[in-house]
C-alpha cells in the first residue's frame, strides 16, 4: 500500500488549550478519521502554544551573560537571555544565532521562533514533549481502540543545506530508529554503522504538507508509512546523542593539523 500523508486544517487558537480535544475537533471538521497503524505527527509550534510556551521578548530583563551574548552575537537582549535560560549548552554563533543544545537537542537559538508569534513575542519549545506524545497516544488508544503513532516536529537547518527540514522533537507509540546493522548493501556488504531515522523521516515528509508559514496545518496523518508501532514508553536517548559524540560537533571542534 503507498503511503500517503493527509495535512489537517485547523483553527488557530489564541489562548491554553487540550491538544487532544484540538485533535478530535479538527478530525471532525476535516471529515477525517484516524484508522490502526497511523502515524499523527504534530507540531510543536501548536503544542507550545497549547501549554502558553510564549514569551513576551520586552517584558525579559537580561542578566549579565545575556548583555554578553547579546552583544556577541548581535541579539537584543530579551532573546538573548531567553536563549541562555532554554539551553543546557551554548558552542558558539554568529550574528544572530547562537548554536545551543538542550535535551541533547541542538539548535539554533533553542529553538525559539518568533513565527506565528505576535509582534514582540516568541514561542519556546514544548514543556515535557515526550510525555505530551505519550499522553495523546493513550487517549486515542483509550477513546478508539487503535494503536497509533506520535511524532511532535519542528523544523531545523541541516548543516551546509539550504532550507529547512523536519525534524523529530519527540515521540510516543513507535520506534524512532531502524537498526539496520548487519544487513547487506546490495554489493552483498554488511553495514556496520547504519541507523535509519524512521521518526525524523517521516517528519520531514509530514512537514512539507504541513507548511512553514501561514497554512494553519497543525496535524498530518502518515498513513501506511510501514513504521514499526510499540507499546513500550519511549526516551529521549533513543533518538538524540551528546554532542561530543556527534561526528558533525566533534569534526568541527578538531581542524585538521598543518
Amino acid at each position: 500500500m503507498q503511503l500517503t500523508v493527509l495535512p489537517l486544517l485547523a483553527e488557530r487558537m489564541e489562548t491554553e488549550f487540550d491538544v487532544f480535544e484540538e485533535l478530535e475537533n479538527t478530525l471532525e471538521k476535516n471529515k477525517t478519521k484516524l484508522e490502526d497503524g497511523d502515524v499523527i505527527v504534530i507540531s510543536t509550534k501548536y503544542v507550545s502554544n497549547s501549554q502558553g510556551r510564549i514569551v513576551d521578548l520586552e517584558k525579559i530583563k537580561a542578566s549579565e551573560y545575556g548583555e554578553k551574548i547579546a552583544n556577541e552575537f548581535n541579539l537584543k537582549p530579551g532573546i538573548a537571555e531567553v536563549i541562555i535560560r532554554e539551553s543546557d549548552k551554548i558552542f558558539g554563533g554568529i550574528g544572530g544565532f547562537v548554536i545551543t543544545s538542550a535535551d541533547n537537542i541542538m539548535a539554533p537559538n533553542a529553538g525559539i521562533d518568533k513565527s506565528n508569534a505576535k509582534k514582540g513575542k516568541a514561542i519556546l519549545y514544548p514543556k515535557d514533549p515526550y510525555l505530551i506524545a505519550e499522553q495523546i497516544r493513550r487517549k486515542i488508544f483509550l477513546k478508539l481502540l487503535i494503536h497509533v503513532g506520535i511524532i511532535l516536529v519542528d523544523s531545523r537547518l541541516m548543516p551546509a543545506r539550504i532550507g529547512t527540514s523536519g525534524v523529530a522533537v519527540s515521540c510516543a507509540g513507535i520506534e524512532p530508529v531502524l537498526d539496520m546493522r548487519s544487513k547487506k548493501d546490495l554489493d552483498g556488504n554488511p553495514l556496520k554503522v547504519t541507523f535509519q531515522a524512521v521518526v525524523d523521516n517521516l517528519a520531514t515528509i509530514a512537514n512539507h504538507k504541513m507548511g512553514e508559514g501561514g497554512e494553519s496545518k497543525p496535524f498530518a496523518i502518515v498513513r501506511n508509512s510501514g513504521a514499526k508501532l510499540t507499546d513500550r514508553k519511549i526516551n529521549s536517548s533513543e533518538m538524540a546523542i551528546a554532542p561530543e559524540q556527534c561526528v558533525y560537533v566533534r569534526g568541527l571542534s578538531k581542524p585538521p593539523k598543518n
